[in-house]
């Protein structure tokens, strides 16, 4: 029998985190699968053979795409060649939708492909259902409502639970991981989580560092660390760092333990909040982006929240300071309130608990993993 093939795309840190997680139990269930991929470190850690580094790709808005156009174009190029040379049995696109719903036009159903990690068309640009409904032969999808929505619209859908149940787990235990960075357990640790793109960060980490300012003016035994994405280079942390008036540690690669060794957090929305949610840890969400971008695509969202864990709960559990309310006096107010308030936090990790149990089970990955290669078959 000859080698089955696997194209995997994907186009951002989350998409590797879930696309490494995918290839890593696709590979355990049937070593002899051939898995090539659009990716990054984590997929390639998982075994997978990168044709293409994800660096650089992610995007925030309309302009910013606009200006990696031709990026995306070299990339979609590169991929169709690799199709067609390596002829794979299935495509697994992860997330990217702007990305890759076009690029499975470019396909033409001429081979199977399997989404991945859903567009959030249940919350804006509905358009795209069309093409899902065209060109994809199954949405594997994380969340319950998912499920529902894409069955209410007439496409082949199995929800699986979201894999992050599995991924998220600390390598340290709270008080080593404190001594490793020379922080005091005896403070309030504040972690700051500012986003895996380039451009969140630079938009998003100035606002917490001077939201953290201000809580440390009013909270004196508080300390304060940074979960740098591995994605973003180092310079951006160190201008934004630069004679900051109080110490901030920056921490690479350690995200989890970043949040486990947190009393509260600063999260840039995005998987970042579930993954802090997972952790039972109280936080606030921020996000900030290009004004410009900011008016194309607010009027298009159809749903009142943003965080994924207030859209999961169905109601605002965690607050949420987008664009014009992300002021760093509103923030570090509703921090400190929260801080300072002991069943205000048991509320919140209490909720936080409810949206856990409302991912679905472990295991989500290797459920995934099945429906792929049952659809080689």
């Amino acid at each position: 029998m000859a080698q089955k093939n696997i194209l995997i795309v994907c186009g951002e840190a989350s998409g590797d985190l879930n696309a490494a997680s995918l290839a890593k139990k696709i590979l355990e269930i049937d070593p002899g699968i051939k898995i090539r991929a659009v990716g990054g470190t984590l997929l390639r850690q998982a075994g997978a053979e990168i044709f293409c580094d994800i660096k650089g790709l992610a995007v925030i808005g309309f302009f910013d795409a606009l200006k990696k156009l031709p990026k995306f174009f070299a990339l979609q190029k590169t991929i169709l060649q690799e199709i067609k040379r390596d002829k794979p049995d299935a495509i697994i696109l992860v997330d990217f939708s702007g990305f890759n719903l076009r690029l499975a036009k470019k396909i033409k159903k001429t081979i199977p492909i399997l989404y991945y990690v859903s567009p959030q068309v249940w919350a804006s640009r509905s358009g795209r259902i069309k093409t899902i409904k065209e060109y994809i032969q199954k949405m594997i999808v994380l969340f319950k409502f998912e499920e529902d929505f894409y069955k209410k619209n007439g496409i082949a859908v199995d929800f699986i639970g979201h894999p992050l149940l599995d991924i998220v787990r600390p390598s340290m235990h709270k008080k080593d991981f404190l001594n490793k960075f020379r922080l005091a357990e005896s403070k309030t640790t504040v972690a700051l989580l500012p986003g895996s793109r380039k451009q969140e960060v630079k938009n998003i980490l100035p606002l917490m560092l001077s939201t953290c300012l201000l809580i440390s003016e009013r909270l004196r035994n508080t300390q304060f660390l940074i979960a740098k994405s591995p994605q973003v280079d180092w310079d951006i942390y160190n201008l934004e760092t630069y004679n900051l008036k109080i110490p901030v540690e920056i921490i690479e690669g350690q995200t989890y333990d970043c949040l486990e060794a947190a009393d509260f957090c600063l999260v840039c929305s995005g998987t970042a909040t579930l993954e802090t949610a997972i952790l039972g840890k109280p936080f606030v969400i921020i996000y900030k982006m290009n004004l410009l971008n900011y008016l194309l695509y607010r009027p298009q969202v159809k749903i009142p929240y943003i965080g994924m864990v207030n859209i999961v709960a169905e109601r605002k559990i965690i607050p949420e300071f987008i664009q014009y309310q992300a002021g760093p006096k509103k923030i570090a107010d509703e921090v400190i309130k929260i801080l300072q308030n002991p069943s205000r936090i048991w509320q919140v990790k209490k909720d936080l608990a409810e949206v856990k149990a409302l991912l679905g089970e472990k295991g989500a990955s290797e459920r995934a993993a099945r429906i792929i290669l049952d659809s080689l078959k």
